[in-house]
């Protein structure tokens, strides 16, 4: 038997290993060992860690890699940032935009991250960003999944023109309903545009994504809101609440009830490590807090949890790689998940669990799923994280999009503890 791509003695996120996939025809037919077959490309993986694409179910392409302009966010807070966004959306032109978000699709890519959830601001009434985007969604379609949030981000109610703009980005062919109720003027007004943001991904038969609860206000509850308009529209497994981070500083009793009723609305969660434990806690002395929500306990009750990066060089965050492994490694140290088990998961957090999320169809490792995969200069899923593993080959339906140079390092020590040698860590004298 023939294949286009045969990649062989591949170690697997879920603990299988010396297993070969066989690729043929943009999809794969084979997952198993010694697979006997010619192929026009092989790939010796030699034991390395292959995994699904890693995927970012929250980002902000429109805004990515702005950093700077038309000036920089002093006091690091999220309502400078939205001020500071503010500021640059009348600067804005199509080309720009498209650039910027060109370039980062072009560092996802070579990150391995295939699949991008991108919220988009709809407040401006040229709709500048949403065409821009709805560029760039056609123009990387054939090695990146770009799914677009129409995102008031002046609010569904306080900003003027944001029901119509909404309406008018769903009818341009942006495919999630976003929004954000903590930024309306009051309570009641948040839990009126989650209602009617909710009620018209019902009708259009769409998904819904909602910057959710995200401050420091142990009050906020727009995520109780938002669970219970899930299940009065029957919207169960189509919704997601992005950050968060109020549930952070709740007490735990009340947590625990809500918790419960996220898990019994199947209502998805998207934290955003890097960005939550920046903007959070800006207001606190000390103890300070940091923000992210709580995700051991979400994990728990059942409830399905994508890790979001979020922004990358922009009016909120001076930093970001584009890096999926950075987001866990980091989730994983604010959220204390430390054992073995918890950074596996960790692991499943920036591939198969947003995937889940922003539905993605052929989505995985096995036979009829798209031959779409990341060799790793690692051996598991715990070791990719800790050394952030440089993506040595990153491939599209079969076909090889992206290579990487493997790293040379004192740090690249073997990953679980069993294999660990004492004496690789003695002196070495002359």
């Amino acid at each position: 038997m023939s294949f286009d791509l045969l990649l062989r003695n591949a170690n697997l996120p879920d603990g299988r290993t010396g297993i070969d996939i066989a690729c043929e025809g943009g999809k794969i037919l084979g997952v198993e060992p010694n697979i006997e077959g010619e192929a026009g490309q092989v790939i010796e993986a030699d034991g390395r860690l292959v995994a699904p694409p890693f995927v970012d179910p929250h980002f902000h392409m429109d805004a990515t890699l702005s950093l700077g302009h038309p000036r920089l966010n002093e006091s690091g807070t999220l309502l400078e940032g939205i001020a500071l966004w503010g500021e640059l959306k009348p600067l804005l032109t199509h080309e720009a935009v498209a650039e910027r978000a060109l370039s980062y699709c072009d560092l996802a890519v070579s990150q391995g991250l295939l699949a991008i959830r991108s919220h988009v601001d709809i407040c401006d009434d040229r709709l500048l960003a949403v065409e821009a985007l709805l560029d760039v969604k056609n123009r990387v379609k054939d090695y990146l999944d770009l799914q677009l949030v129409a995102f008031p981000q002046d609010g569904y109610c306080r900003s003027p023109n944001a029901v119509a703009n909404l309406g008018r980005a769903l009818d341009m062919g942006v495919e999630v309903v976003g929004g954000i109720p903590h930024f309306e003027r009051t309570m009641a007004d948040g839990a009126a545009s989650l209602k009617a943001l909710c009620e018209i991904a019902a009708a259009r038969g769409l998904m819904v994504d909602i910057h959710c609860d995200e401050s420091d206000d142990p009050l906020s509850r727009h995520i109780e809101t938002l669970a219970y308009e899930t299940q009065r529209l029957g919207l169960q497994g189509r919704v997601a609440g992005s950050h968060l981070t109020s549930m952070h500083s709740m007490d735990n009793y009340y947590a625990s009830t809500l918790i419960d009723l996220i898990a019994e609305a199947d209502v998805q969660a998207i934290p955003n490590p890097l960005i939550n434990i920046t903007l959070q806690g800006r207001y606190d002395t000390y103890p300070k807090r940091r923000g992210m929500t709580r995700v051991p306990e979400l994990r728990a009750a059942g409830v399905n949890i994508g890790f979001g990066h979020d922004c990358v060089m922009d009016p909120w965050y001076p930093l970001g790689s584009g890096d999926a492994l950075e987001v866990a490694h980091m989730a994983l140290h604010v959220a204390m998940m430390t054992s073995r088990e918890a950074m596996r998961w960790c692991f499943d957090a920036v591939t198969v669990n947003p995937a889940k999320i922003m539905g993605l169809e052929g989505y995985g490792l096995e036979p009829g799923c798209n031959a779409d995969f990341v060799v790793l200069q690692a051996a598991d899923p715990i070791e990719a994280i800790r050394l952030k593993a440089p993506r040595l080959f990153v491939v599209r339906r079969g076909k090889v999009i992206a290579e990487g140079t493997p790293r040379v390092s004192a740090l690249d020590l073997p990953g679980r503890p069993e294999l660990v040698d004492p004496s690789a860590y003695a002196p070495r004298v002359g």
